[in-house]
């Protein structure tokens, strides 16, 4: 009978994905029973004050255990990570980074015979040979940037934790995550973050993809509601365990760009690809998320338009305030 999840560490919390659902994961458990780390990053205000933070290395076993003694944690959810644009500049520390931190979660998680670890994984799993429209779960994962071989070893590694401990490991791959509580963070989906925000300060904004680049995207609500709902799933109900894609909103540049001018008539954007293009243009335009959803009724609640309304509210409320 798997264990229940109590106390729960989180890596990475300073994160675009991690500071949000700390928060979140608080609400829910109780906020002494959510240990938030990061790096180097200073939390924000609301993560610092609302519970436990410490700064941790999570390619130091010795740092991560440390905490996990200390709070008698039971799971742990292992958001740390160097993302695609930002790995690409320094490809040996992406792999450190990201496969020795996980390493280093799983064989705590499995040592102390905790509850539960979620590793979540990633869009750039993909990469050559793997069709692009309504991509399959299950399909030949060929990346093309270390973060996505990070990744898709990511995925090879829980998945072996899960047959050869019994350890209860969940994983799923995240679109391009679009929040207005956080900044861009180094990926490649970056540019629909930086749009919102550039759109509501100057008006203007010159995206480093071109106008035609599809890629699945997802509003930070879906992600956390994503996240949440896979921990909470039965693990027996599971025949995927690190591997789901989830689907949300998939759009080109411009349809964002143009979504945006309906409620900001005089906003302007330029397209002038970086190295950033050639990465995108490996990953899928839409993908299918049948067992997410068949497995545990995965269902995103935002489109296209809900999500620019919501995104540009928020934004241009805060601006207003002087705090954008």
């Amino acid at each position: 009978m798997k264990k229940e999840i109590q106390k729960i560490l989180v890596t990475g919390a300073v994160g675009q994905i991690g500071s949000e659902l700390t928060l979140a994961l608080r609400e829910k458990y109780g906020s002494d029973n959510v240990v938030a780390t990061g790096r180097k990053t200073e939390p924000s205000p609301a993560l610092r004050d609302s519970g436990p933070f410490y700064f941790i290395d999570v390619m130091s076993r010795e740092s991560v255990e440390e905490v996990v003694k200390k709070h008698d944690i039971d799971t742990i959810v292992h958001m740390a990570a160097l993302l695609s644009g930002v790995g690409e500049k320094n490809p040996e520390l992406c792999w450190k980074v990201n496969m020795d931190g996980t390493m280093n979660v799983l064989n705590i998680a499995r040592d102390y015979e905790m509850a539960q670890v979620l590793v979540p994984s990633s869009i750039a799993v993909f990469g050559k040979g793997v069709s692009l429209d309504n991509t399959p779960n299950d399909t030949v994962l060929k990346p093309t940037t270390m973060y996505g071989v990070t990744k898709v070893c990511g995925e090879l590694l829980c998945d072996y934790y899960v047959d050869k401990f019994g350890l209860d490991v969940r994983g799923l791959r995240y679109p391009g995550i679009i929040s207005a509580e956080t900044l861009p963070g180094g990926g490649t989906t970056d540019y629909a973050v930086a749009i919102f925000y550039d759109a509501v300060k100057y008006g203007k904004y010159t995206c480093f993809v071109r106008e035609d680049t599809m890629l699945p995207m997802m509003y930070m609500p879906d992600c956390i509601k994503a996240t949440m709902d896979l921990m909470a799933a039965p693990f027996d109900s599971l025949k995927h365990h690190s591997d789901f894609t989830v689907d949300g909103i998939s759009f080109t540049a411009k349809e964002l760009a143009d979504e945006i001018k309906k409620h900001l008539p005089h906003f302007e954007c330029a397209y002038e690809p970086d190295f950033r293009q050639a990465i995108a243009d490996s990953w899928p335009n839409t993908w299918d998320d049948t067992p997410a959803r068949e497995e545990w009724g995965w269902k995103p609640a935002y489109d296209l338009a809900s999500m620019t309304k919501d995104m540009l509210d928020i934004l241009s409320k805060r601006h207003a305030a002087g705090k954008l």
